[in-house]
């Protein structure tokens, strides 16, 4: 299924196909290469002072699904009820301190999106399909994965190949076969002073 973005002018195919879908093809694996090249794309994200303050912890089923299966489980139930097909699950955390001289970033949840971005995109340029989570148990997480104190888990990104959406039911198939919006652009951005549209 695709679900190109409707937009008011033209923007690069990539971005406008990629999409958030749930429907995973549990018969489709990601391979390590493939991994790699999705975590190059978020490391070549822009950073105040260059400081990188993301961190990915991955888990790709074919590589320990033992792993994997604890990632799986910070997830909440209406998450995992459907990320149960995807093969990696990745959980992106944020640096609050600079690297550099250990005070306050206060740009590092930002910059983190955009290497979560960079990967979402770079996935939807293989074929691939990635989502990304709020939904999920960020203490459990912290606790399992011996997270650092400094270090804020962000979100949960599921990856991986898109499948029929017969695969869904219920909310999900409602969710992923309803039609994509946004608000407007005058609604979002402005021209000269707040609020006043573009």
């Amino acid at each position: 299924m695709q679900k190109p973005a409707i937009t008011q002018q033209p923007i690069e195919p990539v971005i406008a196909n990629r999409w958030s879908g749930r429907a995973y093809d549990a018969s489709k694996h990601v391979s390590r290469d493939q991994v790699i090249s999705l975590l190059e794309a978020a490391r070549w994200a822009p950073s105040c002072f260059g400081d990188q303050p993301w961190r990915f912890i991955v888990w790709n089923k074919d590589e320990s699904q033992a792993a994997w299966k604890q990632g799986f489980d910070c997830l909440v139930p209406g998450n995992q009820a459907w990320v149960m097909n995807a093969p990696v699950l990745m959980l992106v955390c944020a640096d609050t301190l600079f690297g550099h001289n250990e005070k306050p970033n206060r740009w590092a949840q930002y910059d983190t999106g955009a290497a979560a971005e960079n990967m979402c995109l770079q996935a939807s340029s293989m074929g691939l399909m990635a989502h990304q989570m709020g939904g999920f148990d960020a203490d459990k997480a912290r606790l399992l994965f011996a997270i650092p104190d400094r270090y804020i888990p962000m979100a949960m990104v599921s990856v991986g190949y898109q499948a029929d959406v017969s695969n869904l039911a219920g909310d999900e198939l409602t969710r992923e076969t309803a039609a994509r919006s946004r608000k407007s652009l005058e609604e979002l951005f402005f021209n000269g002073q707040w609020g006043n549209a573009i």
